[in-house]
């Protein structure tokens, strides 16, 4: 009798919808960071949705086993496929090899939607995530798979990475009654960093002759991987009529309009700019801004100006475009309290029905978790691989670490502590969300008390980490286990406090929206003051009022 085992994504990881403009992809090959470490970021992003810590425990599985696969909701129908013999543990996005892999929707052509398909991204990611032991084994799994049970999603960018190497995939389906799909995977360079943010950027790519036999797909050695058909596809589609050499995935599967360019390819140009010339990286603003007469991409990945740490990536994840010319803090805007985020849409229209936008940043309200991935080769597995997690907008947010070799997931990051429709002082998610939600109307007067608290954590945790690694040179790995998990569960438990003390704190400190004075998330004793509002707001006050609000003193 066939033993059916039923893994309920969204039961797991209440996952993120598929939406546009949705999450972000750092992604730093070992050479390019501080200490030779392999790193990826993910913010998943959608409003409405909250994204719980999952874990699948390893183990041997008996043949004939079958996995019923639900991914985004209720299936009419059994989707049954073959179990591996033995899978990995998993935790959040990485499993006990160090494996990682995250993801960036951008959709493409919507006739290449395949409904039929078995696999949705996020149910092909964890499956594959439990079958792989490199990214390479990642890769060529996520072919097969999708070649045996066909793939129901969109476009959709991976990171995939391990201990020693990254790749970028982009893939897309072939439309309905076609299984199996197309895609391209390129290694990112050891000494350099990339980005995707919810759009195809991958362009011509290296070619073999002819396809891989044993494996069914095209590999340029230490290079490329591709699906063999991916350029006759285009083909037969009428998606492409050039030659070989001169393809491109990106023009065939995801061509970029305005909306791609300024709501997700700016989102990597900001990072970019964080770690290269600015001067350089400015350069490609016209493009930025939608002229793509003279420049129509960024480049796929750079060389960082200095190497990339765990704590660069953090604040990279918190980027609003601060300091460019996209600044979302500097003009009327950002209202009264110089704020970075925007409530109304993407795009909407004035009252004089003009069609206008906003800009869309890597850190966003909407993110239901946020992660910074390290792979680190010279550690053992289960304290090399670090998933710094939480949930909730990664601005207002302390990155906690997670180690992949731990055997429970702490308390306030489990599925049954996190109820999108039932507040809990238990849940990771509702106590960010509460101090969040307390700052973003007020956010250039509360923010500061905030990013006190995250650094403090952050501080700890790295320190603390030090001690962790010199402690487990002398453990058995069973011992190392319980000893990461004890040290995660600390770790979550810490922060829970420090934010129901923030929590506490703001309240007091920002009652009535005065500030009393304080100094290190202590009050002192002195009288409060009133935060003054934005000069930007200010001065369109004055501009709009005329003399109403022109103190008479002002007058004479």
């Amino acid at each position: 009798m066939k033993r059916i085992l039923i893994i309920a994504l969204a039961a797991l990881l209440i996952v993120c919808p598929q939406q546009t403009e949705a999450c972000t992809t750092l992604i730093v090959g070992k050479k390019a960071s501080t200490d030779g470490s392999v790193m990826c970021t993910y913010n998943c992003d959608s409003f409405g949705f909250i994204s719980a810590l999952s874990y699948y425990t390893p183990g041997m599985h008996p043949a004939g086993e079958m996995l019923n696969i639900r991914g985004w909701g209720p299936q009419n129908t059994q989707r049954l496929i073959a179990q591996a013999p033995y899978t990995h543990g998993v935790v959040g996005l990485m499993n006990d090899q160090q494996v990682t892999i995250v993801e960036t929707t951008w959709g493409g052509r919507k006739e290449l939607h395949n409904p039929d398909g078995y696999l949705d991204y996020f149910s092909l990611m964890h499956i594959t995530l439990q079958r792989a032991g490199t990214a390479r084994e990642a890769i060529a799994i996520m072919h097969q798979l999708v070649q045996e049970y066909g793939y129901n999603s969109t476009g959709e960018s991976f990171a995939v990475c391990d201990k020693n190497e990254a790749w970028i995939m982009e893939m897309i389906g072939k439309g309905k009654d076609r299984k199996g799909a197309v895609w391209v995977a390129l290694r990112l360079p050891d000494d350099c960093i990339s980005a995707y943010a919810n759009s195809s950027r991958i362009q011509q790519f290296p070619q073999a002759k002819k396809a891989d036999k044993k494996l069914g797909f095209c590999i340029v050695e230490n290079e490329c991987m591709y699906s063999a058909d991916v350029i006759s596809f285009a083909r037969e589609m009428g998606f492409y009529n050039g030659t070989d050499a001169n393809f491109s995935f990106r023009e065939a599967y995801g061509p970029l309009d305005f909306s791609k360019i300024r709501f997700c390819e700016a989102r990597v140009w900001s990072f970019f700019r964080k770690h290269y010339n600015t001067k350089e990286i400015d350069s490609y603003l016209p493009f930025i801004n939608g002229n793509t007469e003279t420049i129509d991409h960024l480049p796929l990945w750079i060389k960082p100006n200095k190497p990339v740490s765990v704590r660069d990536l953090m604040d990279d994840m918190r980027d609003h475009y601060e300091g460019t010319a996209l600044d979302m803090t500097v003009d009327i805007s950002a209202g009264p309290w110089a704020s970075p985020y925007r409530n109304q849409p993407t795009t909407f229209y004035s009252a004089d029905s003009t069609k206008m936008f906003r800009e869309r940043p890597i850190g966003c309200p909407q993110s239901g978790m946020t992660m910074v991935c390290q792979m680190r080769s010279w550690l053992p597995n289960a304290l090399g691989g670090v998933t710094y997690f939480n949930m909730d907008d990664a601005t207002m947010v302390a990155y906690v670490p997670v180690y992949c070799g731990i055997t429970r997931v702490p308390e306030a990051f489990r599925r049954e502590n996190n109820n999108n429709r039932e507040f809990s002082t238990e849940s990771a998610f509702w106590m960010n969300n509460f101090v969040a939600n307390m700052i973003y109307p007020r956010w250039s007067a509360m923010y500061p008390d905030l990013k006190d608290a995250q650094k403090e954590l952050e501080d700890y945790y790295a320190e603390d980490q030090k001690k962790v690694e010199e402690a487990a040179q002398k453990m058995t790995p069973a011992e190392l286990s319980s000893f990461l998990t004890r040290k995660t569960e600390q770790y979550t438990d810490k922060m829970m406090k420090r934010w129901d003390k923030l929590a506490k704190f703001l309240i007091v400190k920002h009652n009535d929206q005065i500030m009393l004075p304080s100094k290190d998330g202590e009050f002192v004793p002195g009288r409060h003051t009133s935060p003054a509002y934005a000069p930007a707001f200010i001065e369109t006050v004055k501009q709009q009022t005329g003399n109403r609000y022109i103190h008479p003193e002002q007058k004479k």
